[in-house]
């Protein structure tokens, strides 16, 4: 049995999606497992990341472990974990744990995420993913007005990811000997900046779409609204200072499962509807 942590989010449930595609027992993890559309073969089960007390249960029978970063009481969970048999953690972490920079808020929970895991004597594998295509769903509200769309650090290159290939990664460790120890780095096949993907999106659309760089004070202001200011100042220290390069293209994807990652152009085209 694997427990699958954030079993609903962008990149877990594809873990639980994979899983079942193998026929892996599989048990998801959410705050509410009535509001979960039904998997079949899966079970849902309730619990919150930030009461590690609350997944004791979860643990029981379960021999691998899918983990999200920054949460409080991770050592307990852990330590529950080993207690109760878990043998391997996957934890997605990001890229700039690498760096060591603990003042950059979001670095230090990755960072401080990672510690744990090693501490906890289990065996572990690290998943560093660039930034999601998913990422462009936040321009649907935008599209669904008209044809033009604001993006702040617009001029930032990444090789962005499918959550789709992230899981994949994810699910190799899982399930696959060999990966205790190991790093991986999950990319898309291209580096490119925001203009160049929706000029991508907008042929998937038939649509003539145009791009507006958001100015950078703008942006904060906009981002202060909805995020607590430090996760601010992080995003801005990685994409405006320049402290995050997610721009190099990595074989990961390949390397790992032995196929190309997907391109922006098949995120795009599955992903649609959700821009009509």
């Amino acid at each position: 049995m694997i427990l699958v942590t954030g079993a609903t989010g962008n990149v877990g449930g594809q873990v639980v999606r994979a899983l079942a595609a193998r026929n892996v027992p599989v048990r998801a993890l959410t705050r509410d497992p009535g509001r979960a559309a039904p998997v079949p073969g899966v079970e849902f089960t309730g619990g919150d990341l930030g009461r590690p007390e609350t997944l004791r249960p979860a643990l029981d029978g379960v021999s691998a472990l899918f983990l999200l970063p920054g949460y409080p009481g991770l050592e307990t969970l852990l330590a529950d974990a080993r207690a109760a048999g878990v043998e391997r953690v996957v934890l997605l972490s990001g890229g700039s744990a690498a760096s060591g920079d603990r003042t950059n808020a979001i670095t230090r929970y990755m960072a401080e995420s990672e510690d744990a895991v090693r501490a906890s004597g289990l065996p572990w594998t690290f998943v560093r993913p660039a930034q999601f295509m998913s990422n462009a769903l936040q321009w649907a509200p935008q599209l669904k007005e008209g044809d033009v769309v604001t993006v702040p650090f617009a001029d930032v290159r990444v090789a962005v990811v499918d959550p789709f290939d992230v899981a994949a990664v994810a699910v190799e460790a899982l399930t696959c000997d060999g990966h205790a120890g190991g790093i991986y780095w999950p990319t898309g096949p291209d580096s490119t900046v925001a203009a160049e993907r929706l000029a991508v999106l907008g042929d998937v659309l038939g649509r003539d779409l145009r791009l507006v760089a958001q100015p950078d004070d703008e942006a904060r202001a906009e981002m202060l609204k909805t995020t607590p200011p430090e996760y601010v100042d992080a995003f801005f220290d990685f994409y405006v200072n320049g402290s995050l390069d997610e721009s190099p293209v990595r074989p990961t994807v390949r390397d790992v499962t032995g196929r190309e990652p997907r391109t922006f152009a098949q995120w795009a085209a599955e992903h649609a509807d959700a821009f009509r």
